[in-house]
């Protein structure tokens, strides 16, 4: 157990020993919680990029996702194949 103290901003400083030992370093994301009997829990939290498209971008993902004749000829053969007919195309 390590005793911290609060800064005068509610600043806490985790000692370098707990940072290293849970693979933390400045700038770590970390998600707060308080518990009802009055506990404080520090969790790391997953961070992940997103990425959002404008109506644009999406129509040219939409342009370039169509197959061609021959790619449908070619994936309506092989869904035959694996189905053995059992798959009906429209």
């Amino acid at each position: 157990m390590e005793v911290v103290k609060l800064g005068k901003r509610g600043q806490l400083s985790i000692p370098k020993k707990v940072m290293n030992a849970l693979g933390l370093t400045g700038g770590s994301v970390l998600l707060l919680e308080t518990t009802a009997d009055g506990a404080i829990m520090l969790r790391l939290a997953g961070v992940y990029p997103i990425e959002l498209y404008s109506e644009e971008r999406i129509a040219e993902f939409l342009e370039a996702n169509v197959l061609t004749p021959e790619e449908e000829i070619k994936v309506k053969a092989k869904l035959d194949e694996i189905t053995k007919g059992e798959f009906t195309t429209r």
